[in-house]
């Protein structure tokens, strides 16, 4: 095996972040067994998996050199800069959240070089919060490794290098349609009662793998009670997530009931 200290890393290679990171940036205990955290462990990229106007996400093996048991392919995510970003109605997804540092408060105003970057490492840190709390409680998300500044590495959902197809892309079968939905109306049932709406769901932040809905796309979750925003955000999140199933035929995906339901779970 080659050892440590004969190995540099190459074009595209890092040595691994996850030294690094303090607990409370790494994932939550109990870890699945596919985490590598070995300290002379490899990023290595493979390429980028989608390019949004908040953040890009890119394909990174993390591997010990010539130790095919500690490899891992994780999905990387990072945050663009306020001025590069497209962040524009933050605030209907911030309302009712404090910075803790007035410091911190009076640069996001202002809008200076440290209130941008603060701003893009908020939405990381903020997704990494939702997706630790959620993969705790069992809702079905990637698994947050770790957060680091403005790159959330998480797990990737996929096969063999290619990701999971959005539901907007998926085909199904008028059977897998009814199991789809239930699994979306559990998710959003089970959003509510943490208290949370997704604040973006549609059919573009879910992913169908082997037969699985996955949630992605959580840096806007809302307080549903803390924020003024909250009902009229869960309210949307019912619409867009039922309004794919209505136009596929499935009578049963009705927005209002599910709202309903779901705000007796907040509220209940």
């Amino acid at each position: 095996m080659l050892e440590f200290d004969e190995f540099e890393p190459g074009d595209g290679q890092r040595w691994s972040t996850w030294p690094a990171t303090t607990p409370t940036e790494r994932g939550p205990e109990p870890r699945p067994d596919w985490i590598v955290t070995s300290a002379s462990a490899v990023d290595t990229e493979l390429g980028i998996v989608k390019s949004g106007k908040e953040a890009d996400v890119f394909l990174v093996e993390r591997a010990v050199p010539d130790d095919p048991r500690q490899r891992v392919v994780l999905a990387a995510k990072r945050y663009k800069a306020a001025d590069r970003s497209d962040f524009r109605r933050s605030g209907v997804y911030t309302a009712g959240r404090r910075e803790k540092k007035t410091r911190d408060t009076r640069a996001l105003a202002r809008g200076s070089a440290y209130g941008r970057a603060l701003a893009a490492g908020r939405w990381a840190g903020a997704e990494f919060a939702a997706l630790s709390e959620l993969w705790a409680a069992g809702l079905p998300v990637p698994y947050p490794v770790q957060v680091a500044g403005t790159e959330l590495l998480m797990e990737f959902v996929g096969t063999d290098g290619r990701a999971a197809p959005r539901l907007a892309q998926a085909h199904a079968e008028p059977h897998e349609l009814d199991d789809w939905f239930e699994q979306v109306r559990t998710l959003v049932l089970a959003f509510a009662q943490a208290g949370y709406a997704h604040g973006d769901l549609s059919p573009y932040n879910l992913l169908v793998h082997e037969g699985r809905v996955v949630a992605i796309d959580l840096p806007q979750i809302v307080d549903v009670v803390g924020n003024p925003n909250g009902l009229d955000l869960l309210h949307r999140d019912c619409v867009n997530a039922c309004s794919w199933f209505q136009r596929r035929g499935l009578d049963d995906a009705d927005p209002e009931l599910l709202f309903g339901d779901a705000v007796a779970v907040v509220f209940g």
